[in-house]
């Protein structure tokens, strides 16, 4: 087997988000989360913060131009599946990834259907494209500046396949209030898909109960995943641990149901193991590991 052929026959998805020096969430989550599940990850890195477990201390963003540079070298060397984005942080980077990614395919991608095969810019149909819209740390700290939540309606979200906000994020995304029962989330996740995303994941975490709701959102309807509440005050990482879940099953071959039902499987065994986790004062990460 020579080189391509040994790069082509590998599952290859990539991330494209904020550094977390704590390792917590971020690009370092991502990474953790694509090996655990046996794809090869790649990174381009959008900010580099300092953070750790008691919050972030500061953001250093990367210019637009090397933001571009990084994803060109990427996608015109490797078979890239799938991209999962995560933090943006500014409406000049939202632009320049929307600039650097492929054009949507013309042919519709319904949830059922199979991901595309891994290719190469210029090869035919592009990678699928999951966003995790973080603006702002668990913290509270805001990762994202003035008129980014303008640059990414206008000009990102028409080119997601599955789109995975918080109840936070769906409301600032729509300018709305956040949701308080899954009604409300129903409807939001439908006022989204009208921005352009193909599918709404809207995870429903926040809300009280003994269960953690999640209600996948599409043209075709409302998929409602639902998991016991697991307690536990080590949480740092999550949303990026499934959003990066769901590209790396969609890599693997699963349509998106599938490969959201299972990243969310994934997270609950992450949170499990993360649970007596003692890393610094502050809020710990989930420990991403391979399901048994």
């Amino acid at each position: 087997m020579d080189r391509r052929d040994a790069t082509l026959k590998t599952p290859i998805a990539l991330t494209i988000a904020g550094s977390d020096s704590g390792a917590g969430a971020g690009i370092q989550a991502d990474l953790k989360t694509f090996a655990a599940l046996g794809v090869y990850g790649a990174c381009v890195v959008t900010a580099l913060t300092a953070q750790n477990t008691k919050g972030v201390r500061a953001v250093h963003l990367a210019p637009p131009e090397v933001v571009a540079a990084q994803i060109d070298a990427v996608l015109s060397d490797f078979n890239v599946a799938a991209v999962k984005i995560g933090m943006l942080g500014s409406a000049a980077i939202a632009q320049t990834v929307e600039d650097a990614l492929q054009p949507p395919s013309p042919r519709s991608r319904g949830e059922g259907r199979a991901p595309p095969s891994p290719r190469k810019r210029g090869e035919g149909e592009r990678a699928y494209i999951v966003y995790d819209p973080v603006m702002a740390a668990s913290s509270g700290a805001a990762l994202s500046d003035a008129g980014f939540i303008e640059a990414v309606g206008r000009a990102l979200l028409p080119r997601v396949d599955c789109l995975t906000p918080n109840l936070a994020e769906a409301a600032a995304l729509l300018g709305q209030e956040i949701a308080r029962t899954e009604a409300d989330m129903v409807r939001q996740g439908r006022a989204l898909i009208a921005l352009g995303p193909r599918a709404v994941l809207m995870k429903g975490g926040h809300l009280p109960g003994d269960e953690a709701v999640d209600l996948l959102v599409t043209s075709e309807g409302v998929r409602r995943l639902a998991a016991p509440r697991r307690a536990s005050t080590n949480l740092h990482g999550t949303g990026c641990t499934l959003s990066s879940a769901i590209a790396a099953h969609v890599v693997l071959g699963k349509p998106l149901w599938e490969a959201v039902a299972a990243a969310k499987a994934f997270v609950g065994e992450a949170i499990e193991a993360g649970r007596s986790l003692s890393l610094g004062v502050g809020p710990g990460p989930l420990i991403q590991t391979k399901l048994r």
